[in-house]
């Protein structure tokens, strides 16, 4: 008896710990090339803390977008919903004086959830979701937000006195508050991603670090790039030192998990907000087709890995298909936070981790843009996959994955079509028209364009 009284504290110890909640870090890329990942194959840009997570984790070598640019991403990532739920279907046009432009105020946000489970939340980096002060970070469910509000920014040293439409050299933020910085801004994003979780150690977290890097302008210090000077195309040197800089500071942060004794239990995740944008950055989704805009594979399947030490497998590659939905949708499951109201992604835990784990994840993943009389979407159910264009020259392509994975033979089964027709007609009648008026429509056109520069950037035999 006497044995068991002893052992007691050890027990509720031991318990204490494996209920603790988890931790959370995001990692969201910017334009990222599907192929300038080391772990996807990389030759010329090595990433070897990225290429860590993927030791430690899982990488999904079907893991997609919920859209082909920036800012609708980013409203789906941080509401766990397919952002035409609410509208939100292109980029926001970056205008402070406009309280309409962003995410609707009514929309919950996978934050607010995290913060009523008793999460500290932190926005580093890029927010893209409104530049209205009610639509800020802070405003949204972020105790802490240090980035800037436009689609991009300029990677040096800024004077924010000085003003440009697009925020590109506008003041960095840090809750509200205006300010310069100093050295290169990749950095400063690490810098300060590493400040928060040693601030926050010790309560649980949720942190969404969106670096800009390697979105345009091209900009990178000369001492990263020189690291690169065997790559003969100056713009690919430079995007290499821009993605090899974002991969130190990933590297910075799972240093500062390690440190502080959290790794084990935070679950740290890697993905890009779209497709690589091609000659734009310089980018390669070789062998897909398409870039960022595109609906085709190059403009949605992405790098994806998740690693969560304590619980998921290690060094497993997973070609089911899962979009970045899943992720924001698990933290809240995980973190117990409230799941009322509407959430489109899955919890991929019980796929990893139990008897479900060799279960299909998704019966279909969905993408749709429109933009005056030009509406672009695409369904991929299982292997096949169907991408349209309505408007001036429609089309619809039809393609088997698992045997054409670069989207170059398109089928004729309209069994399949109309299959996959009804399915996307079904998801879209829970959508509503954009709220907003914006850039970067899919049509024949832009595929067109995207088709030359995927035959261009192929290896020459």
């Amino acid at each position: 008896m006497r044995h068991a009284i002893f052992l007691l504290p050890l027990v509720l110890a031991l318990t204490a710990k494996a209920e603790k909640k988890p931790n959370f870090v995001f990692i969201v890329a910017d334009d990222l090339g599907y192929a300038d990942v080391g772990v996807h194959g990389s030759k010329d840009i090595k990433t070897p803390h990225i290429d860590s997570l993927a030791a430690t984790g899982v990488r999904f070598t079907s893991g997609y977008s919920n859209h082909s640019v920036c800012s609708p991403m980013r409203a789906g990532f941080l509401t766990g919903r397919y952002q035409h739920r609410f509208g939100y279907e292109t980029n926001v046009p970056y205008d402070p004086r406009n309280p309409h432009l962003g995410m609707p105020d009514d929309v919950v946000t996978i934050p607010q959830r995290m913060q009523k489970a008793g999460y500290a939340t932190a926005a580093i980096g890029k927010w893209h979701l409104g530049a209205h002060p009610t639509k800020h970070p802070n405003h949204r469910g972020f105790d802490f937000f240090y980035g800037f509000l436009g689609g991009g920014h300029d990677y040096f040293t800024v004077d924010f006195r000085e003003k440009d439409d697009e925020g590109y050299r506008g003041a960095l933020l840090r809750n509200g508050t205006p300010e310069t910085f100093q050295g290169y801004l990749t950095d400063r994003l690490s810098d300060e991603a590493v400040k928060w979780i040693a601030a926050n150690k010790e309560k649980p977290f949720y942190l969404y670090l969106a670096y800009n890097a390697p979105h345009s302008p091209l900009q990178a210090p000369e001492e990263k790039i020189a690291q690169f000077s065997k790559i003969e195309d100056g713009r690919r040197r430079t995007y290499a030192a821009m993605v090899s800089s974002m991969d130190d500071g990933i590297g910075r942060v799972l240093k500062t998990l390690e440190e502080t004794g959290l790794r084990e239990n935070t679950v740290v995740a890697f993905l890009s907000d779209n497709g690589g944008a091609g000659k734009a950055n310089s980018s390669s989704n070789l062998p897909l087709r398409g870039q960022k805009g595109s609906f085709h594979e190059g403009g949605v399947r992405m790098p994806f890995v998740v690693s969560w030490p304590a619980r998921f497998p290690k060094g497993k590659v997973d070609d089911r298909p899962v979009i970045a939905l899943d992720l924001p949708v698990t933290a809240v499951h995980l973190a117990g936070a409230p799941t009322d109201g509407p959430l489109d992604g899955k919890d991929i835990t019980p796929f990893l981790t139990s008897q479900a784990k060799d279960e299909p994840i998704h019966e279909a993943l969905f993408w749709r843009m429109t933009l005056s009389r030009r509406t672009g979407y695409a369904i991929r159910a299982g292997n096949m996959k169907l991408t349209a264009t309505s408007g001036d020259g429609a089309a619809h392509e039809l393609h088997n994955l698992a045997t054409d994975p670069n989207e170059e033979k398109p089928l004729d089964s309209p069994a399949d079509l109309a299959r996959l027709q009804t399915l996307w007609d079904a998801w879209n009648k829970d959508n509503i028209p954009p709220a907003f008026p914006g850039f970067g429509a899919y049509h024949p056109q832009l595929d067109a364009f995207h088709r030359e520069i995927h035959e261009s950037m192929k290896p020459k035999k």
